[in-house]
């Protein structure tokens, strides 16, 4: 075979994409290849193809046994009424359009060339996400200054955001373009300051005094996570005997139902060497999340707060608590709840803004997380709630309960209400 017939082959070969039975799958479910989406947007004979013969560099998980050309996405440039474009279409025949390495080099590559030569692109998106068996990595973001407008995209998806006092903002819209649209006057420290995210808004998860500080809380941020989500999280050895009993621990929660007390002063107890590290202090205080070691290895702990609302579970408190137990599943970080949770918060505003759906993304995060999971139940456990917080009904490995706790439907206030309604 000539060089060029092995060109004409190794061509036809790529726009196969993942072969033929893949190919007919994507076209019984009505659906175009990437390909034909292709010819169908363009002019007739104008596209230009990039990189067709690019595989992956993956060797995991008999990904080297596995290589298609291309990688799942067909870029290039062609015409549209004859103006220049540039393109890109995911191929899900291909590691169902999956993100990878080289996949995301494609893309990046024709979006620098649209940029360059002042062309459209387009993005004709079929893919089923990252491609995990390429690895995920944790993401974190130090905003050491102003970051406005698109910029805040980027550091807002990460998985930590690291803001420092007086130093830093974030906001799509600066002070004085909301004073001419809307008339307001706000300082950019009020607008999209360090503590206005971290208490406000939750885009933050820590306010640090100074650059320094910041960068200190990143270097311990990373000491409880792995390098990346195929890795265990880093031991670290103590001297605190996983063993030990502590006398404490039996008096810190108040025989009375109504008491308030700071569920920190059981996780302190509980933990190596006392030693918290909480994320998003600020934010959504009823609940309260964090790292700490056990036994020198690290674990991710959710407790609902009675301080604070009483513990109750609200709109901010759900999406606080479920973000964080995804990422603990995700990197292979055990879970710890503490619950002492009296129910929903009631409300008007509650319900219109979505609290069911809210909460529902609290009881996904538990039940879909695989990493080991404890339930300590150390007072109230009422209602729907009480299955949010990590419940054995939701597949929890072990769950515990102090002698104080109350597992039930509703509270006995509430209880009466109902099954003596009729003798008020």
């Amino acid at each position: 075979m000539s060089k060029l017939e092995l060109l004409k082959d190794r061509s036809a070969r790529a726009e196969q994409g993942g072969g033929a039975a893949r190919v007919e799958k994507q076209k019984a479910g009505g659906k175009l290849t990437a390909r034909e989406r292709i010819d169908f947007f363009l002019d007739d004979g104008s596209f230009e193809e990039f990189d067709k013969f690019v595989v992956h560099r993956s060797t995991d998980f008999g990904l080297e046994e596995q290589k298609y050309p291309g990688d799942g996405v067909v870029t290039g440039h062609g015409l549209v009424d004859g103006r220049e474009v540039f393109l890109f279409a995911q191929d899900f025949t291909v590691f169902g359009g999956s993100l990878s390495e080289t996949h995301a080099q494609k893309i990046c590559k024709i979006m620098d060339l649209a940029m360059k030569v002042g062309a459209p692109v387009i993005g004709l998106n079929d893919s089923g996400g990252a491609r995990i068996q390429e690895g995920v990595v944790p993401q974190i973001s130090c905003i050491l200054g102003p970051c406005a407008g698109g910029a805040v995209y980027s550091p807002a998806i990460t998985d930590f955001n690291v803001m420092v006092k007086d130093t830093s903002y974030m906001f799509i819209t600066g002070p004085d373009v909301i004073k001419t649209v809307t008339h307001e006057d706000v300082t950019k420290d009020e607008l999209g300051g360090a503590m206005t995210h971290n208490a406000k808004s939750g885009v933050a998860h820590f306010a640090a005094d100074s650059d320094e500080h910041a960068l200190r809380l990143t270097r311990e941020l990373l000491s409880f996570m792995p390098s990346n989500n195929m890795e265990n999280p880093p031991f670290v050895p103590t001297n605190d005997p996983s063993n030990r009993a502590d006398e404490k621990l039996n008096s810190m929660v108040p025989e009375s139902s109504n008491q308030p007390y700071d569920i920190r002063d059981i996780i302190h107890n509980v933990v190596d060497d006392s030693y918290f590290f909480e994320v998003q202090e600020h934010y959504a205080p009823n609940i309260v999340i964090g790292f700490a070691r056990l036994g020198g290895y690290p674990v991710g702990i959710v407790a609902n707060q009675p301080a604070f609302l009483a513990g109750v579970l609200d709109i901010d408190a759900s999406v606080k608590a479920a973000r964080f137990v995804r990422f603990c599943d995700c990197f292979n970080i055990p879970l710890i709840t503490f619950e002492d949770v009296p129910g929903f918060l009631p409300g008007v505003n509650q319900e219109h803004f979505g609290i069911i759906r809210h909460g529902a993304k609290l009881l996904y995060a538990f039940a879909e997380a695989t990493v080991p999971k404890i339930t300590v139940i150390t007072r109230k456990a009422y209602g729907g709630a009480y299955c949010v917080m990590a419940s054995k009904h939701i597949r929890t490995d072990i769950n515990f309960a102090y002698p104080t706790a109350e597992i039930a439907v509703m509270g006995a206030e509430g209880a009466v209400g109902v099954l003596y309604t009729d003798r008020r």
